[in-house]
């Protein structure tokens, strides 16, 4: 066989290998590896799956992982990321275990949640009944709130 037809079907055959790998689209969620992936900003290993949270690079679609979604809006602010505004984010649906968007995502707080923050988030159909929910804009407001008590920046 010649070098043009080895190389020829080395090609061919490294290019049907590559378009069998499936590659998400930049902006889905990525799955948890639960008991082994951390959180970017504590470092302690997601394994409740209640309240895992995902923030993606709008630009180069690398996924930020966080086991309380507090952990994910204060990285944000702490790291003074650029690109927040136009993050794309995730939270588990704490009745259904699925991805919902964290910005259209209703909240409930007094959860027992991995950092404290105490925020569960539902869709408007899984939001538990009798409870009202707090907007993506409240829910950051809640999380800035419990961070300064935490760090004793309001303490009495």
């Amino acid at each position: 066989m010649n070098k043009f037809k080895l190389l020829t079907l080395l090609f061919l055959s490294l290019s049907l290998f590559f378009s069998g790998c499936d590659k998400k689209k930049i902006g889905e969620p990525v799955k948890i590896h639960w008991d082994r992936d951390a959180c970017e900003r504590c470092y302690m290993i997601l394994s409740d799956r209640r309240f895992a949270f995902e923030v993606i690079n709008p630009t180069s679609g690398k996924v930020h992982k966080f086991d309380d979604m507090g952990c994910g809006i204060m990285w944000l602010k702490e790291q003074n990321v650029p690109w927040k505004n136009r993050a794309i984010m995730w939270i588990i649906d704490a009745k259904s275990g699925k991805w919902i968007d964290a910005r259209k995502a209703y909240y409930t707080t007094g959860n027992i949640t991995p950092m404290a923050y105490g925020l569960a988030g539902y869709t408007k159909k899984t939001l538990p009944k009798g409870k009202k929910g707090l907007d993506y804009k409240e829910a950051v407001k809640h999380i800035y709130k419990i961070d300064k008590l935490v760090e004793g920046k309001e303490a009495i």
